[in-house]
């Protein structure tokens, strides 16, 4: 919220600087975001009147002024305003002044040959909005030439950009600031309190159907009458601008200024208008009944903004003669708006369920001023406080009537609106430790938590010594709820930085539950391995079986959870491609969801997309890619888990539809399954216009995470490495295309046991000379003992052993 200190003078004694009263603020838990000094922005401007205009005499639409700012002498300046003529006050930049707003510094100059000694300003080289295209003109007659034009456009002022926390509600507004103020620095309010109104009864009748009083607790329907609609003053159209919103008319500023003084957000409709939405003709003695109901579905409503807004169940509305004029606590409806020539006015002052307005305004679409005010709670107890200020600004700068009024109120008995809280002294300083008293420490003292939470607001009632009954204000009543809240406030106020900062006596070392150095671990393998880290939404478009579907979604294509990573990759993959970023590499780890007859499941999972050029080298391949084999991709997964100290088994498999049916695997560790592997089916990749291989996997984080050695991974041990040579045998043979590789290594090694090092399938052949249905398979195998070299004999006696286990075991035909 933008904050004018010009403005909060009004409201409380100010006894900061700007750049303190920042401090203070954001200290306190209110953020200063900026500060806009606008004292900057004229310095040196000041009030001129023009004597004389002649045309430029080498320039068409140049102008030559003769301009008195009451130094005895007149200025000559060059103007290129269209609106510039005799007789006028403007706001004259005079030598050496610099505009920061177009970073401009006045000099002496010659335009076309005339001497310009100034600049005649615009409003928009003040820095502030305007729509007159030219000049500022002063309307302020005999203004004292020479005088700074600052406290004229308002630019005498400071604007904080001070953003509130959302459970403090009632610092959305001028009031809540001041109170805030009053109670940080010991500052004496001024608020004035509105007095009462007085109305002339009228010949209008207006009545009130509020369907559901509890999302509707009070509505206050106002009629005034022989309204005189035009420009609001000066005054309130700078303090509207100061705070970010455009002045409209008088009628209309007037509802948003007192929704900025006092947070209570208030609307002003047409009453011949409503008449005429409602069907009932203008005639004396005629009654109109405004309604707060909930939408049916289907209605639409043209709101301010010109946008018809079709209306769901969620929508509450206030009608006339049951017909929709404006979506309640959000925005009003064009068709009832105040206009030139409103004469009449019905003024709103509501109260309404936040929750209500949250649903209503988010179905919509569209959220204001006013519904974020009622989102986070409007001050029930000060409602009629800011009708009457409202009514009061209308009859002295409207020159309404009061002509009638009629109020809707169920809320409690205002009795019940200010919370009582127990409050302990032992347990606020239990809480907040000790203070920083310089050389010494100490505690808070029950005259220290008087003194604050009294400068909130709040009434203390002592039951003993160090005990307090405590009676929250109306406007504190959302967030002051528990004892903890009020020790907050305490510290707040009494200052964070007067608080000692106190240590654990004996401080232990900080670690990573195994899971989280196993996952980083992964993740380390991973990137290692050439592939980048992704991560995407878990929401996901509906459509997928056994998907879990939001009851409530932010939006229809985020309102399911995803079932797996793939299609996730498979679309970045295709944006990497289309963005022209080529080929991606990456992996990304997260939860998915499913639901299933047992209910809902969630697990975590790994998964990643192979199909870049791994190698990218212009000096081989001349700059061009070339495709990913499946044994790269797979040799790229064989990486990853070697360097995680895993033994993971290949199986055929072709359950996905969205991978290859020849050319994919499930993987394996230990009897469970630990995910799939594969190239994505040909179909898919030209749908997506993918290059010719693109490779996927998607793990089980779980089954990965438990068949790690923990100790191992993170800290590996040392293991001695044999001295002596190896000795390597190579096998040949046929075997049935039905059986394995993996399943042929795996029987290789049992039969080699502990003298066996390393397997390695070298060729693979199948045509001419193979038997049908088989196919020639070639295997290099290492032996190697750690304590002595190994003799021939040895060998042979156990490369038989493999032998003879592989023919018993597959059938194999021997070629060597």
């Amino acid at each position: 919220m933008r904050i004018s200190l010009k403005w909060l003078q009004e409201l409380v004694e100010l006894k900061l600087s700007p750049e303190e009263l920042a401090e203070t603020l954001t200290l306190a838990g209110f953020e200063v975001e900026d500060i806009e000094d606008r004292r900057t922005w004229a310095n040196g401007v000041v009030v001129g009147r023009v004597l004389e205009r002649q045309p430029h005499p080498n320039a068409d639409k140049l102008s030559v002024c003769q301009v008195d700012i009451g130094k005895g002498e007149n200025l000559n300046i060059v103007c290129g305003a269209s609106n510039v003529r005799a007789d006028i006050y403007v706001p004259v930049a005079t030598v050496g002044t610099y505009l920061p707003n177009i970073d401009l510094k006045i000099k002496p100059a010659k335009l076309r040959g005339v001497p310009s000694e100034g600049m005649i300003c615009s409003l928009k080289e003040l820095g502030l909005p305007n729509d007159v295209d030219g000049i500022h003109i002063f309307t302020q007659d005999n203004l004292p030439l020479g005088s700074d034009v600052r406290p004229l456009l308002g630019l005498d002022d400071v604007i904080l950009d001070v953003t509130a926390t959302a459970n403090r509600a009632d610092a959305l507004c001028m009031v809540g600031i001041a109170r805030e103020v009053a109670a940080l620095t010991n500052a004496k309010l001024l608020l004035r309190e509105p007095g009462e109104i007085s109305s002339s009864e009228g010949k209008f009748n207006l009545s009130l159907q509020i369907a559901d009083t509890q999302v509707c607790p009070a509505y206050i329907g106002t009629v005034v009458e022989n309204v005189k609609i035009t420009t609001s003053p000066d005054w309130l159209q700078q303090r509207l601008r100061a705070a970010g919103v455009r002045p409209i008319n008088n009628v209309v500023d007037i509802t948003n200024y007192v929704m900025l003084e006092w947070g209570q957000p208030l609307h002003a409709f047409d009453r011949e208008r409503l008449l005429s939405v409602a069907g009932t003709p203008t005639r004396p003695g005629t009654s109109l009944e405004i309604g707060v109901r909930f939408a049916n579905a289907g209605e639409t409503i043209k709101t301010l903004d010109g946008q018809t807004r079709t209306l769901s169940t969620q929508n509450l509305l206030i009608t006339a003669g049951d017909k929709p004029v404006a979506i309640a606590g959000v925005m009003g409806g064009e068709e009832t708006e105040v206009y030139d020539e409103t004469q009449n006015l019905i003024l709103e002052a509501a109260l309404f369920d936040s929750v209500a307005i949250r649903r209503s305004s988010r179905s919509v679409g569209l959220r204001s001023e006013s519904s974020t005010r009622y989102e986070r709670g409007v001050n029930r107890a000060e409602l009629e406080m800011a009708t009457r200020r409202a009514l009061s600004l209308l009859l002295e700068l409207a020159n309404g009537a009061i002509a009638h009024q009629e109020i809707s109120d169920s809320r409690p008995d205002p009795s019940t609106w200010m919370r009582s809280i127990e409050l302990r002294l032992d347990r606020v300083n239990q809480v907040l430790g000790p203070t920083d008293l310089g050389e010494d420490t100490g505690e808070l003292q029950s005259q220290d938590v008087e003194r604050t939470l009294t400068a909130l607001g709040c009434k203390l009632t002592p039951i003993d010594e160090n005990r307090w009954m405590v009676s929250v204000p109306p406007y504190r009543y959302r967030d002051l709820e528990r004892e903890i809240d009020l020790i907050e406030e305490v510290a707040r106020l009494y200052g964070y930085d007067k608080f000692c900062d106190t240590l654990p006596e004996t401080a232990e070392a900080g670690y990573l539950p195994v899971d989280w150095e196993l996952t980083r671990k992964l993740r380390s393998s991973l990137r290692a391995a050439g592939l980048t880290e992704l991560m995407h939404y878990s929401l996901v478009k509906p459509g997928e079986n056994r998907q879990i579907v939001l009851s409530n979604p932010l939006f229809v294509e985020y309102s399911a959870l995803r079932t797996d990573l793939i299609a996730g990759l498979i679309d970045a993959f295709q944006y990497n491609i289309e963005q022209g970023n080529g080929s991606l590499n990456g992996y990304e780890i997260g939860r998915i969801f499913w639901q299933d007859e047992d209910g809902l499941s969630e697990a975590e999972t790994v998964a990643g997309i192979l199909g870049g050029d791994i190698t990218s080298s212009k000096w081989v391949r001349s700059g061009r890619e070339q495709p990913m084999t499946w044994f790269e991709a797979k040799g790229i997964l064989n990486g990853v888990f070697q360097h995680m100290g895993l033994n993971v088994e290949y199986q055929p498999d072709c359950k996905d539809s969205r991978l290859h049916p020849g050319r994919t695997a499930s993987l394996w560790i230990g009897g469970n399954r630990l995910g799939v592997f594969g190239q994505l089916h040909p179909q898919l990749r030209r749908e997506k216009g993918l290059p010719d291989s693109v490779y996927v996997f998607q793990l089980d984080l779980g089954v990965l995470l438990t068949s790690l050695d923990a100790h191992e991974i993170l800290v590996p041990p040392f293991k001695p490495y044999s001295t002596y040579p190896a000795s390597d045998r190579d096998i040949a043979f046929f075997a049935p295309v039905k059986v394995s590789v993996a399943e042929i290594e795996k029987a290789i090694t049992k039969a080699g046991k502990e003298l066996l090092d390393g397997v390695e399938l070298f060729d693979e052949y199948r045509g001419e000379h193979v038997p049908q249905g088989q196919r020639s398979l070639a295997f290099r195998l290492l032996y190697r003992a750690s304590d002595r070299t190994l003799t021939d004999a040895e060998v042979q006696s156990v490369h038989n052993k493999v032998r003879e286990a592989l023919v018993e075991k597959f059938g194999v035909t021997l070629r060597s």
